[in-house]
């Protein structure tokens, strides 16, 4: 592809996600356009791919600051302008290269009008970060969700939102079920992938760029898994054990729930359960490849689907990875912050509610259960636990130092009773994990469940994140 064809794919793209040329992306998650694009378009080769996929995605993490820049230049926002800006901005492109990218060609775009001329030189010379731009916008959140993300945050709030919006490791899960860490890292070596060991889960391999993982032997043998290392301790927490009987509720497409089969070590029973049918029959095939035998798949109707009731009390373990905004990992759907609403959070936020309310009735007296985000938002975390406490009694916070594995390396990473890891602080996406016991002497007064539905599985603000 010429560099104009590339520019001509990526306005492709953004007309997909911003279909109406507006402030928030209306159409289809990011990762999915781009690789439903890219399917309809074998001929595209490797290297222009990712020359795509860089440009789209520089784009969607400068959103907020293109938007400050347009409006400063008094520009018509549009997604040719979009493009415009970012190329000037970012991509420090001079205005007679913008219109040689811009040439009419076959494959390029339609040359730049004169509004678009006159824009590019107004916004030429800038760079994309400037001293008057709100603290929003200069690190790319949205204004509304600044309060939370400060209460979460704190002090480190620059620090933590500047490494948010940057862009996200690759980590890799050594499947310990067939191989130990050192032999995976020295399979992939072979086949030309460094790699280095996490500083916080044993499994953990974290690799230098964007390497073809998936067309390794190690990966298609089951060696490895792409799993962010803050994933991976969600799964070590919920302290799994051989012979026990787990149930991952919200289990997608299985990421957890190969890892919770890797520390049972295949023995006992885990229960995969989702809504989406379409997500649980994917980890099918991941469940064969990783020699995870020991998994039981379920598609439930709601989280108050009779399977539970039937199941009550039935478990030494349940995790409830919810639904969530998915703040903590906008560092891979960095689109996905521009269409989260208000409203939006306020539905997630009861479906959480209605999630713990219920899985609690699966828990046996002595048994735990593990709630866990890929989110910062207090709404969504700790505020979720002090509810369902008071609401019931026969449960117990675990603090974190007790419920900490000794299996894995150190001291646990976060103060507290609860674990909340940051891309900053801890290298890894943003996740919350809250570890609660029933208690031995819990009765069965409060197994009542009330008859709200919703989905178990899933997000109804982002896509679920494939290394999940």
């Amino acid at each position: 592809m010429t560099p104009a064809a590339r520019a001509q794919a990526t306005l492709d793209l953004l007309e997909i996600l911003f279909p109406d040329a507006g402030s928030a992306p209306a159409g289809p998650p990011a990762d999915r356009a781009l690789a439903d694009y890219l399917r309809g378009r074998r001929y595209i080769g490797s290297k222009d791919r990712r020359a795509v996929a860089e440009q789209l995605y520089g784009v969607l993490r400068a959103h907020a600051r293109l938007g400050w820049w347009m409006e400063r230049a008094a520009a018509a926002p549009g997604n040719r302008l979009r493009l415009i800006a970012w190329l000037l901005l970012a991509g420090h492109e001079s205005v007679a290269a913008v219109r040689t990218l811009f040439d009419g060609s076959s494959y390029g775009p339609e040359p730049l009008d004169a509004a678009e001329v006159a824009a590019a030189k107004r916004l030429a010379g800038e760079t994309l970060d400037h001293p008057d731009q709100p603290l929003d916008v200069r690190h790319e959140v949205p204004a509304w969700l600044l309060p939370q993300l400060r209460a979460a945050l704190g002090a480190d709030l620059p620090r933590e939102l500047s490494a948010l919006a940057g862009e996200a490791p690759v980590d890799l899960r050594v499947n310990t079920l067939k191989a130990e860490r050192a032999a995976v890292q020295a399979a992939l070596a072979e086949e030309g992938i460094a790699s280095a060991v996490g500083r916080l889960s044993p499994w953990a391999l974290r690799i230098d760029g964007r390497r073809p993982v998936a067309a390794t032997r190690a990966f298609r043998d089951g060696l490895v898994e792409v799993q962010d290392e803050g994933s991976q301790l969600v799964a070590w927490l919920v302290g799994a054990r051989p012979g026990e009987r787990v149930c991952d509720l919200c289990a997608g497409a299985g990421g957890k729930t190969l890892a919770l089969a890797a520390t049972m070590r295949n023995k006992g029973q885990i229960f995969a359960c989702d809504t989406l049918k379409g997500r649980l029959d994917r980890s099918a095939a991941r469940l064969k490849r990783a020699g995870a035998f020991n998994v039981a798949r379920r598609v439930l109707k709601s989280e108050t689907d009779p399977w539970i009731k039937r199941h009550k009390a039935g478990f030494d373990r349940v995790l409830v990875d919810a639904p969530c905004s998915g703040a903590g990992a906008w560092r891979r759907n960095p689109d996905a912050k521009w269409r989260l609403t208000p409203e939006g959070l306020d539905r997630l936020t009861a479906l959480q509610g209605r999630l713990l309310s219920s899985s609690a009735r699966l828990v046996k007296p002595g048994g735990r259960l593990v709630y866990a985000t890929c989110s910062l938002l207090p709404a969504e975390n700790l505020a979720q636990v002090e509810r369902f406490l008071a609401a019931r009694p026969d449960f117990r916070l675990v603090p974190l130092a007790e419920a900490w594995p000794e299996e894995l390396p150190g001291k646990p990473p976060s103060a507290g009773e609860t674990l909340l890891l940051r891309p900053a602080s801890h290298g890894t996406d943003g996740f919350f994990v809250a570890v609660l016991q029933r208690r031995l002497e819990a009765a069965g007064a409060h197994d009542a469940t009330g008859e709200a539905q919703g989905q178990v599985g899933g997000s109804a603000e982002t896509p679920p994140l494939e290394s999940a």
